[in-house]
């Protein structure tokens, strides 16, 4: 699992900067830079949810971005790629300005 990779795409995917992240989600931009980087591994489940709604998506869509092909090989690839398109439909839609 890659929560690192998964949060920095869907703040790269939102256009938002670290800062803009991380007052959204209520932490320090070095801790959110320090999770992006996986140097940090321990985040709180309430953590996860703060950035999570901070991104506008439901917890389980960025453990979903976070998990590695070992972690899906159970599901079907049609599955996959149709929960990854839905993932990335999510992230693309625009935050409200008056939210950053």
């Amino acid at each position: 699992m890659n929560l690192g990779k998964a949060i920095t795409l869907g703040r790269t995917q939102r256009g938002l900067t670290q800062a803009e992240l991380a007052k959204l989600s209520r932490l320090s931009v070095s801790y959110l830079s320090l999770l992006e980087q996986n140097k940090r591994t321990d985040p709180s489940l309430s953590t996860i949810r703060s950035i999570a709604e901070a991104l506008r998506i439901p917890a389980g869509v960025l453990f979903f971005l976070a998990a590695d092909e070992k972690e899906l090989s159970g599901l079907d690839v049609d599955l996959q790629q149709r929960l990854a398109l839905s993932a990335l439909n999510l992230l693309n839609e625009p935050i409200p300005k008056g939210l950053i």
